[in-house]
């Protein structure tokens, strides 16, 4: 299972080689990391105003564990099997150490959301990010207001 980008020029185009499904949890958590991360600071950045402290700020809201917990038990209904698989990997693995402002179990969740996004962007599946980001995004824009 290759990524579908490969077709795509750009800054995102693939490497190629080796085969996601070979890849840990940890890496897919490793690239899902940046790639939420991203998103976050691109919505940040295209919709306020904000100074560079604030998009920090504002920014943790939605990246850190405790964040990504939530995120994903809003996102869990609406996973695919195989979406909630991937999920479940990354939740299962074992790691040296836990966020600090986060407990073992959020910290396990937001691994396990970071692998699905990891997942998802090295097989092209931007637009399956985009549906989930929105969802995401859309319920900590009715929580504010």
């Amino acid at each position: 299972m290759y990524s579908d980008r490969q077709d795509n020029a750009g800054l995102f185009a693939p490497g190629g080689g080796v085969d996601i499904r070979e890849q840990s949890p940890l890496s897919l958590a490793f690239v899902g990391d940046g790639v939420w991360e991203l998103l976050v600071r691109q919505r940040l950045v295209e919709r306020t105003r904000l100074q560079p402290g604030r998009l920090h700020s504002e920014a943790v809201k939605y990246v850190s564990a405790k964040a990504q917990f939530q995120a994903l038990a809003l996102l869990e209904p609406l996973l695919t099997e195989e979406e909630r698989n991937v999920v479940r990997r990354g939740k299962n693995t074992s790691k040296a150490t836990v966020a600090k402002h986060a407990t073992p179990e959020e910290y396990r969740a937001s691994t396990g959301f970071e692998a699905l996004l990891g997942w998802l962007f090295l097989q092209g599946r931007d637009e399956r990010i985009r549906q989930l980001f929105e969802a995401v995004w859309q319920a900590g824009e009715t929580e504010k207001g």
